[in-house]
């Protein structure tokens, strides 16, 4: 058993950063049409993020040992963690607004898809509406973008970790 943990390198660690995003937005669809919590704003924006941290593992997964490829989508993967912290920590600070500091509740995500222009859902995706600040769901007693910022510093750290990692294996 521990020879299979020896065996394993950056390349597998990159493998199962991706699928653990996959895994996160499989969860995030449980609780849309399983659960039945419709998502707000930052929570899709938050979906986006995972989803594209995952791609940048994926790429990192697919460029091992070609350089400035593999630093390139670590640097995308680490870029995409500071903005889900960001976005993360922004739920909770409207989540943790008093009740009369709340922006007003918006349309459903779906309905605003539908008719707003691109530069207008783009917006109230950054800034999120009063349906962000609602807590529908907790785990030890934490909201679920808690929980996301905690998943975007550790894969964020990961990727600054295997971009360290690689710059010093290129230099010996």
């Amino acid at each position: 058993m521990t020879s299979f943990f020896r065996s394993l390198s950056l390349h597998h660690g990159y493998l199962a950063a991706a699928l653990s995003c996959a895994g996160l937005l499989a969860m995030a669809y449980y609780f849309e049409y399983v659960l039945y919590l419709d998502p707000c704003p930052l929570c899709m924006l938050q979906r986006l993020i995972t989803l594209m941290i995952g791609i940048g593992f994926l790429l990192a997964f697919f460029t091992r040992n070609t350089g400035w490829p593999l630093k390139l989508s670590l640097l995308f993967t680490i870029g995409w963690g500071v903005f889900g912290i960001w976005a993360a920590d922004h739920q909770l600070w409207l989540q943790n607004l008093p009740p009369e500091d709340v922006p007003a509740c918006g349309p459903s995500f779906d309905y605003m898809l539908d008719t707003m222009p691109l530069a207008e859902l783009l917006k109230v995706m950054l800034h999120g509406d009063g349906n962000c600040a609602e807590v529908s769901w907790t785990l030890l007693g934490k909201s679920m973008p808690w929980w996301t910022r905690i998943a975007f510093a550790v894969y964020g750290l990961a990727a600054l970790f295997a971009l360290w990692r690689s710059s010093v294996k290129r230099a010996d």
